[in-house]
């Protein structure tokens, strides 16, 4: 599995440690010095599921976690362990997906955020490389929000941070289905070459649908996309730097953005 790598002239441009900040590595009295210097934690989301014949089960939570920590490298912000298990059900009868229904999910997140803030968290960014975990992530970033007059927190892709038109998935239908195809195995021909089978790799068609259907009611191998075979490292490595300096800039910035003046009040 690829050790975290900084471009240092970005790191130079950001200024962060070079390193992740890794939560379960600190000590009690560390946490609180880290959370004196900078309020906000990164949570990284993803699932175990079914990623067809060539591609492992732990895609969508190895991608997030590996720009979650890179962000990290590059911000100081504390990452936290992933959150590996995400709302998969719609993957059917495909073996070997664990998931969790969208409740379990949103009060895992909660009980996250939760115990974050009693350490001092007070901005939170959610993660998230899995798009069935999108919904109930909202979810939870609507409960904190509500529940907390002092605290911000966004819920974002990984990938949300650029335009989706210049992702590079040579796919040009499928909504919430696109899986396992010519981007996310660029991605881990990158991240974790190790665990690829690219002659097992098989294409499915993709085709423009009203509905979103559960994986095994359109696909017969667990893949929907174009082009899985042609996958190579090169795009991975591009596509995941990429990844990496938009999300680090956008959550650099938000973090430092200054709370609204509270408005007065009308009538």
């Amino acid at each position: 599995m690829r050790e975290v790598t900084i471009d240092r002239g970005l790191l130079a441009e950001l200024g962060g440690p070079g390193e992740p900040v890794y939560w379960e590595r600190l000590t009690s009295p560390e946490i609180r010095a880290v959370v004196d210097r900078t309020n906000a934690a990164i949570i990284p989301v993803g699932a175990i599921e079914q990623h067809g014949p060539h591609l492992p089960l732990c895609v969508d939570w190895l991608i997030a976690s590996h720009v979650a920590q890179s962000v990290s490298a590059l911000s100081g912000i504390p990452v936290l362990p992933p959150v590996k298990y995400g709302v998969s059900g719609s993957h059917g009868s495909f073996p070997g997906t664990v998931a969790l229904s969208p409740g379990t999910f949103w009060c895992v997140m909660r009980d996250v955020c939760d115990w974050l803030y009693r350490a001092g968290i007070r901005q939170f960014i959610l993660l998230n490389g899995h798009a069935w975990n999108t919904a109930p992530l909202q979810v939870t970033a609507d409960e904190v929000r509500t529940r907390y007059d002092d605290v911000r927190v966004r819920a974002l892709d990984y990938t949300e941070s650029y335009p989706a038109d210049e992702v590079d998935t040579h796919a040009s239908h499928g909504r919430l289905l696109s899986h396992a195809g010519y981007f996310e195995t660029s991605c881990m021909l990158y991240v974790a070459p190790e665990l690829i089978h690219l002659e097992r790799a098989v294409s499915e068609g993709d085709w423009p649908t009203f509905w979103d259907y559960r994986m095994d009611q359109v696909s017969g191998s667990g893949v929907w996309g174009r082009d899985s075979s042609a996958a190579n490292a090169e795009i991975g490595e591009r596509e995941m730097k990429r990844c990496i300096e938009t999300t680090a800039r956008a959550i650099i910035d938000g973090v430092a953005e200054p709370f609204p003046e509270e408005p007065e009040a009308q009538g």
